[in-house]
């Protein structure tokens, strides 16, 4: 059965997070790394590092602490709270995720343990310019040549790519839409160049091409033609993680508004005395633990083992919306100061639209959960 409570160790670990987070990354250091070209907060994280907040999900035969999805849910509410400028998700969660699934024991070994440390940091390269979130999606080319592959072709929106030691490169190895495969290519490979592009949340994000780069063919993560299969599996997992991003950021942006309507004057009543602007607020209240809900229960499900298809999709799908939705509600609160570098609410607005369009955007996950309910 379902249990809502969290145990006293999660709410240390939480409350762990969120201390670290506040004292090495406060909102005046998120500001600051903004369309940095490395991007990362880098005292946070070592932190993170040394405090095993990075191999939390790891196996402990390799470095990590091996907990379950309710525990990194617990962390991930607090990096949507803190908009902590590290590179968690990509390295720890996808490409950990893509490692322990399909990696060979070798590079298990080699990789995992320098990951859950924070020492090495591999970002995916998967979507591409004009191309959508299926498999088809992926056209970047590899091919065999003897015992290397060469790689050609583009790739968008990859994350921290200049402060990457790898990259977990999604290529094309056939024509059948699902002939994808997972090579880990370092960022120094010739014929590799970076170039960062800007989004609307000023996260670090680059334009990575490839232009006949070359690497063994060792580097392969799992059989041939098993790489769609091994990505969609560490999605359908990482996904539950970013709704719970999502929830810690539209928790916050709603604190900190309820707090404006409160203090804030229009015609000697406070704006929070506005029955429209309280019932907005109660709205967003009721979405919120809505969708608190779906993230919890997605978390639940995966650390009983149980199917993800659902879940996960609709997880992501409800809670980017209500993050989008609250802190565009939120915006209008505050007026046209909201939009000023000066107030926090607009990071998190920012943030929330680009994370809505990430990973799987909107259309996708209505699609996957549409394939559930028509079965």
């Amino acid at each position: 059965m379902l249990n809502l409570d969290f145990t006293e160790e999660q709410d240390m670990l939480r409350d762990m997070v969120c201390g670290v987070c506040e004292q090495l990354s406060p909102l005046e250091k998120v500001r600051e790394m903004e369309d940095d070209a490395d991007g990362i907060a880098r005292e946070l994280w070592q932190q993170f590092g040394e405090l095993g907040v990075n191999g939390l999900m790891i196996a402990e035969e390799y470095g990590g602490s091996g907990m379950t999805m309710i525990e990194g849910v617990v962390i991930y509410e607090e990096l949507g709270r803190s908009l902590a400028p590290v590179p968690h998700f990509v390295s720890c969660v996808l490409a950990a995720g893509a490692l322990t699934t399909a990696g060979s024991d070798e590079q298990k070994s080699a990789l995992l343990p320098a990951i859950a440390s924070g020492e090495t940091i591999i970002t995916p390269a998967w979507l591409e310019p004009g191309n959508g979130y299926s498999p088809k999606g992926v056209q970047l080319t590899a091919a065999v040549d003897g015992d290397d592959v060469v790689l050609n072709g583009s790739k968008m929106h990859v994350y921290f790519a200049q402060a990457a030691d790898q990259l977990l490169v999604l290529a094309r190895t056939g024509d059948a839409p699902t002939d994808v495969d997972l090579f880990l290519v370092p960022t120094d490979t010739a014929g590799i160049t970076l170039e960062q592009r800007m989004s609307i949340s000023s996260d670090t994000q680059y334009r990575v091409e490839f232009a006949d780069a070359c690497v063994p063919v060792a580097n392969r993560i799992g059989d041939a033609g098993t790489g769609w299969a091994t990505w969609d599996a560490v999605m359908h997992e990482a996904v539950i993680l970013a709704s719970a991003q999502a929830m810690g950021g539209a928790d916050f942006a709603l604190g900190i508004t309820a707090e404006y309507s409160k203090d804030r004057k229009q015609f000697d009543k406070a704006l929070a005395e506005f029955q429209a602007i309280s019932h907005d607020l109660a709205d967003a209240r009721t979405e919120l633990d809505g969708g608190k809900l779906l993230v919890y229960e997605a978390a639940w499900a995966h650390s009983k083992g149980h199917d993800l298809a659902r879940l996960a999709p609709m997880a992501k799908l409800f809670t980017s919306k209500v993050y989008r939705d609250i802190t565009a509600m939120a915006q209008q609160i505050f007026g046209g100061v909201g939009f000023t570098l000066d107030y926090d609410i607009q990071l998190y607005f920012r943030r929330a639209k680009q994370l809505q369009l990430s990973w799987w955007d909107t259309a996708t996950c209505e699609e996957r959960v549409a394939d559930q309910v028509l079965a």
